[in-house]
């Protein structure tokens, strides 16, 4: 793996709401995840966004993790609980010079809820 401090952004899904799970009126779970990520101040090379739809509402809370000439990927089932897994996830995707963090390296609940996985535009 090559090291990298390029910038990149995690994408939070604010939307998401998952039927007969989080009720309505509540704040949402993509709402709360994107207010932990910011409260655990990341460092200034990893841009938090919120983002209007993700297009994975049955998959709960959603974020994508994407950089210039870099691979994208999607991971789902999160919520603010998992802000310190998606800020490691970040910290070693943005180690990479194209984003292709080896699978045994990645946290655990990116193995198991891999969404996507978006090669970048040069490709």
């Amino acid at each position: 793996m090559t090291q990298s401090t390029k910038p990149i952004e995690v994408l939070v899904c604010i939307k998401c709401r998952r039927e007969g799970i989080d009720s309505e009126g509540e704040t949402r779970p993509g709402t709360k995840l994107l207010n932990a990520l910011e409260g655990a101040n990341p460092p200034a090379s990893i841009q938090i966004k919120a983002v209007e739809c993700l297009s994975n509402c049955s998959r709960g809370c959603s974020v994508a993790l994407r950089g210039p000439g870099r691979w994208s990927y999607v991971y789902g089932n999160l919520d603010e609980k998992l802000a310190e897994t998606v800020l490691e996830g970040a910290a070693k995707y943005q180690s990479t010079a194209d984003g292709l963090v080896p699978w045994r390296e990645r946290p655990e609940h990116f193995r198991k809820n891999c969404i996507a996985r978006i090669p970048p535009m040069e490709a």
